[in-house]
């Protein structure tokens, strides 16, 4: 059964040392470390002027609040004024003979002012004093004054004490702002609403720069971090592409190709999505998580502890929905894996899955994974559908809290208006961060898991330095000879495959290798060709060890045409010339049809500019016989054929097989053929059995020793 593999068929995994990933993860940062030092201190910057701005918001709904309403303070002012004045009796003696020589008054209230002056001198009669004067007398008695700059005459003040006395003792608010607006016009001057414009634009403006600077700050940030991100996933693919190049042939033998292509695609793109995403995400939230905390118990202890206690209970609930929730997310992405296992596994082997009548059992199988991996989605993502409303009601019972609390405590003048709209903002910035930071922690998780995979492939062991070897064989004047003497291989301690090798091939033979499979027939190419390094013994090439031969030599010497046939997405040109530059179009032609493959290329769309792709339908022996044109461009003294012809059918075998005789002309070449009828004309045929050469001949020679080469060749006849 399949391993249980995640999305994209990628097996689930986390981190295995996350606080040791994240350490080196940030240790080969160290290149973009001011970059990245910059990005997270704006974005601290800008999460602090964030916890800035309610109080200054608070100071500007204060400001509005208190210039909508009437200027009570100043009312109980003019009050007061008036009482003085009213109550200052030397003020009253000195006008009592302009009063009573005053022909604007009646007799009959002069009479009236005289009892009142007998009766106001006791203190229980001061109160009653507007009672006891008539009021043109009193009109007479008041002294204008003046408040704001604004002048109240005596009629005035007499008019304000009339109605001021009237909601004494009035409960009803509607009423007395009825009554306000009874008042004279030089006394509703002075309490009329005002808004301090001044300082609502000062505050709106210092608002509009905080935001401005919040904004382009978390602009700059996300440059920056996008700019670190991108440049270090880029630093990562060459770093990997350049290790790709170091690495012995072993390690691609003992690692999926999918697995390799993974840790360069898949895990880089997620090192850079998650470094963009959530380290500056993580700064952000921590700040405003800690810093909101800070600012409601500076702005208000016991405002601060109802909207701390009123989001506990909604992020208990959280918590608990969590706790609930991980595990069929686990489970899910294991039914996941074991649900595409099974896919990937009948459709792979549709064919034999029909032949053999498997098509009901698979379809049980399916079901039966496809009804687990129902049950583990429908409950995680009952349960993860449920934290929007948690949060949402987190938020707004907080609100809830905040202003009940809040309105008893402004009623009792211990707050302003202004405080509980400052913290209705302070409770979505404690709220909001924590779900940001599970998400932040989450993304990191999956980068360090990422980075260990790239980091772990980085550390692989690499081939031999071989900046010391002194050897060099010019191409131009190769003669051709190649010696192996008591070679010895083994891929590991357990195993030897090649037990003791001796051969010799001589300028422009023909050398054919022949055995069963698992006999050494290709790793005694690779280690011709320095894929892999000898365990004991010597290859020799014109007497110069490869030992003393760097792989890049090696390699100029030699052209393969393998098993597998390999072209690249490109034009026939490209392809034809690969890696080997001042080649032209008359030489490309004539390869082509040395090797009988140029009428094909002339019916394609564009000749040699024809792009090859996967898509097109190009049969195998075409494609076989441009790799054979390609190592005819090459031009190099030696040739090895491995299985050349073993995937194309007979009468292609034999188109293959002319182009690959034309190809040897003058070359030494190394041909290793499961089909022995193909290599009867080889000059040296070595028969290998178990990693040793058993035999040695040509064809004729071998079949008449009648051995294990002759039973090898009958026995492809035999029905």
């Amino acid at each position: 059964m399949p391993r249980p593999m995640g999305p994209r068929g990628r097996v689930a995994e986390k981190s295995k040392d996350f606080k040791g990933s994240m350490k080196r993860l940030l240790g080969s940062l160290k290149k973009w470390h001011l970059l990245l030092g910059i990005s997270l201190s704006l974005a601290m910057i800008s999460a602090i002027i964030a916890l800035i701005a309610p109080n200054k918001l608070s100071d500007l709904t204060d400001t509005i609040t208190k210039g909508i309403s009437p200027k009570t303070e100043k009312l109980e002012e003019i009050g007061k004024k008036i009482t003085a004045n009213i109550s200052n009796q030397n003020k009253i003696a000195t006008k009592i003979p302009e009063i009573m020589t005053s022909n604007e008054i009646s007799n009959e209230d002069k009479q009236q002012f005289k009892e009142a002056m007998t009766k106001i001198s006791s203190e229980e009669n001061k109160e009653n004093i507007m009672s006891l004067i008539p009021e043109d007398i009193m009109i007479m008695l008041l002294d204008d004054i003046e408040v704001d700059g604004i002048k109240i005459t005596g009629k005035d003040q007499l008019k304000c004490l009339k109605i001021l006395k009237s909601f004494k003792d009035e409960k009803d608010s509607d009423k007395i702002l009825s009554s306000l607006d009874k008042l004279p016009k030089s006394v509703y001057k002075v309490i009329e609403p005002s808004i301090n414009m001044k300082k609502v634009k000062s505050i709106g403006l210092l608002l509009v720069v905080l935001y401005l600077c919040s904004a382009l700050f978390n602009y700059i940030q996300g440059f920056l971090l996008c700019t670190v991100s991108n440049n270090y996933a880029r630093n990562l693919r060459s770093n990997i592409t350049l290790k790709i190049n170091k690495l012995p042939l072993r390690y691609f033998d003992n690692h999926e190709m999918g697995d390799i292509l993974s840790r360069v695609t898949n895990d880089v793109d997620s090192i850079a999505m998650n470094m963009n995403q959530s380290i500056g995400s993580l700064v952000t939230s921590i700040t405003l998580f800690v810093g909101s905390i800070i600012m409601m118990f500076y702005t208000n202890w016991i405002m601060a502890l109802t909207a701390i206690v009123s989001s506990l209970f909604g992020f208990l609930f959280m918590f608990l929905i969590l706790s609930k929730s991980q595990k069929y997310f686990n489970q899910r992405q294991v039914e996941l894996g074991k649900l595409n296992g099974h896919i990937e596994e009948v459709y792979s082997g549709h064919n034999i899955v029909r032949a053999y009548n498997g098509t009901e059992d698979a379809l049980k199988e399916f079901n039966k994974y496809n009804k687990n991996l129902y049950t583990c989605n429908k409950k995680s993502q009952f349960l993860s559908g449920l934290m929007p409303p948690v949060m949402g009601f987190i938020g707004n019972f907080g609100y809830v809290a905040v202003c009940v609390v809040g309105a008893l405590l402004a009623i009792n003048d211990v707050i302003s208006f202004g405080v509980i709209v400052a913290f209705m903002i302070y409770i979505r910035l404690f709220t909001n961060p924590l779900s940001q930071i599970a998400q932040a922690m989450t993304g990191l998780q999956s980068t360090a898991a990422a980075s260990e995979r790239v980091f772990e492939f980085l550390d692989e062991k690499e081939m031999a330095d071989e900046s010391n070897l002194k050897g060099k064989i010019n191409k131009e004047k190769v003669k051709g000879n190649i010696e192996f003497k008591n070679v010895k291989f083994s891929y590991n301690s357990d195993r030897v495959i090649i037990k003791d090798f001796n051969a010799k091939a001589k300028s422009g033979e023909k050398i054919a290798i022949v055995g069963p499979t698992g006999a050494g027939k290709t790793t005694m190419v690779n280690l011709l060709m320095k894929f892999y390094e000898i365990s004991d013994g010597e290859i020799l090439i014109d007497g110069v060890s490869t030992k003393e031969l760097t792989r890049d030599i090696i390699h100029k010497l030699f052209i393969m045409v393998l098993q597998d046939t390999w072209l690249f997405d490109g034009t026939v040109r490209d392809n034809i010339k690969f890696n080997k530059e001042n080649v032209s179009d008359e030489d490309i032609w004539k390869a082509l049809k040395t090797v009988g493959v140029d009428h094909f290329v002339k019916t394609l769309p564009g000749g040699l500019d024809a792009v090859l792709s996967d898509n097109d339908s190009i049969s195998q022996g075409q494609k076989q016989l441009l790799t054979i044109a390609r190592g005819m461009i090459e031009d190099a003294p030696f040739l090895i054929l491995d299985e050349a012809t073993s995937n194309v059918d007979t009468r292609t075998e034999e188109l293959v097989q002319k182009a690959m005789d034309k190809l040897t002309i003058g070359r030494t070449s190394f041909i290793i053929a499961h089909r022995l009828s193909t290599i009867k004309n080889a000059d040296l045929i070595l028969v290998m059995k178990d990693g040793n050469i058993i035999e040695t001949g040509t064809h004729n020679e071998l079949m008449k020793k009648n051995g294990f080469y002759a039973d090898l060749y009958n026995s492809q006849f035999e029905l």
